[in-house]
């Protein structure tokens, strides 16, 4: 064989030769790169065959073991990367007004990509939400040019009942207010997640929470249509596919036996569906009284604009008996207002006799107790509410 010369550097052999190479039997010795032996190939180049110390080869193998040199890049998955800080914050559910507040104390540790002082603020997220993020979705001011930053704000989600609680999450990101500095908008520095089913009603409960990196789950096979489309992205999505919520309003009930009618407070809505390019909505509230004519069986509220938690406290009066009032529906709907075009439908909900659950109780103590105001939450249909005979 023609290995004369090998052994004083590299030297370009051709692919019959580097096949017909004849490695001498011995002692196995710990390959260093596995390239000497096995080189890559390119179309453009012939290949280029590393020889290693022929000297090296022959020694007898007295340390035979490959001995463990300690890595000095570390991967993601040490100590170093995953710790992002930490969130301290404190968390109430008031059952009495429906209400769950979110006060974002302070960060500790913050680690941004960049060097340097970093803009940060706090992220809050109902999960599963609305059929858009922003639907339930709150943040702080931002807090400029600190790793530990201090914001003491309070997030309030208006509407949170007992069973949001049972089956719902927070999730709370701390990001880079990337506008300030002019950048492209930057990956959350760290999120963590809280269940909700373990707050207990009227207690407040302080966290201080190690944030984590963004979760990613897989994509529904029935979203996956699109060629190129991304397999992964947020949880959120398949909370969409789950269930879709268009939002909840608070209605007030109470039957005036000194006017001899029916009052109807229309005071708030919360976590709306955003109708519009801007991802808000400017939303009002229609209200109807079938059967029934003339225009005192029709009224609607004013608009909010650009917001998808909207209060109303507006009221409105239809005259009647109980017993006529009992044999009628009350036809609520939510729309977003657009100016010289068809109005959105955002949502609706139907009280009287025929409903079930929540509107059912609603609509049945307010016609048995005169003179007692009754408010109480309900969930937005995503379909009109339909007229019956």
């Amino acid at each position: 064989m023609a290995c004369a010369g090998r052994a004083s550097g590299r030297q370009r052999v051709s692919m019959q030769e580097h096949m017909a190479i004849d490695v001498s039997p011995g002692p196995i010795q710990p390959i260093r790169l596995i390239s000497d032996y096995f080189p890559h190939f390119y179309p453009f180049l012939e290949p280029v065959l590393r020889v290693p110390d022929r000297q090296a080869m022959l020694a007898p193998a007295i340390h035979s073991a490959p001995q463990l040199q300690p890595n000095p890049e570390a991967e993601g998955d040490s100590d170093d990367s995953t710790a992002l800080g930490t969130l301290e914050f404190t968390l109430l559910f008031d059952v009495d007004n429906s209400t769950l507040h979110c006060t974002a104390h302070r960060a500790k540790g913050l680690k941004p990509p960049a060097t340097g002082s970093v803009d940060t603020y706090v992220k809050a997220n109902l999960l599963p939400g609305a059929s858009k993020v922003r639907a339930s979705q709150l943040r702080t001011r931002t807090v400029r040019g600190t790793r530990e930053p201090v914001w003491e704000e309070t997030l309030t989600y208006h509407g949170f009942t007992c069973q949001d609680a049972g089956r719902k999450t927070l999730r709370l990101c701390v990001c880079e207010d990337s506008r300030l500095r002019r950048r492209r908008r930057a990956p959350p520095l760290g999120e963590l997640r809280v269940p909700l089913r373990k707050l207990v009603p009227n207690r407040a409960r302080s966290f201080d929470i190690c944030l984590e990196k963004r979760r990613l789950t897989k994509r529904p096979k029935s979203l996956d249509t699109a060629r190129g489309m991304s397999l992964y992205e947020e949880e959120e999505v398949e909370a969409e596919v789950f269930r879709e919520e268009r939002g909840r309003i608070l209605l007030s009930l109470c039957y005036s036996s000194e006017r001899g009618g029916l009052l109807v407070g229309v005071l708030r809505c919360a976590h709306l569906a955003p109708m519009d390019a801007n991802g808000y909505s400017d939303p009002f509230v229609r209200l109807f009284l079938h059967p029934s004519s003339g225009k005192k069986s029709k009224y609607k509220t004013s608009v909010r604009r650009k917001t998808l938690n909207p209060e109303f406290n507006e009221e409105f009066f239809y005259a009647g008996l109980r017993e006529e009032l009992a044999q009628k529906a009350l036809l609520v709907s939510v729309w977003d207002y657009d100016l010289g075009t068809a109005d959105d439908f955002i949502g609706g909900v139907q009280l009287s006799g025929r409903s079930s659950g929540d509107r059912l109780r609603h609509w049945c103590e307010c016609l048995s107790h005169c003179d007692r105001r009754l408010e109480l939450w309900h969930l937005l249909d995503s379909v009109p509410p339909q007229l019956g005979d």
